[in-house]
């Protein structure tokens, strides 16, 4: 999904076109690190019981 923005950018060399890329980027890394906190928590409550 991201490199349909960076083949734009890449082509097109619009500055917004990179600023949505990175904005994109940021979102996929919260969501990530979310579902991981989220797999911890659940591995350690059923490793506690």
């Amino acid at each position: 999904m991201i490199d349909l923005p960076w083949k734009v950018f890449s082509k097109t060399g619009s500055v917004e076109t990179y600023l949505l890329m990175k904005q994109m980027e940021e979102a996929y890394r919260s969501t990530h690190q979310k579902d991981q906190m989220q797999q911890s928590k659940t591995t350690l409550a059923n490793n506690s019981q």
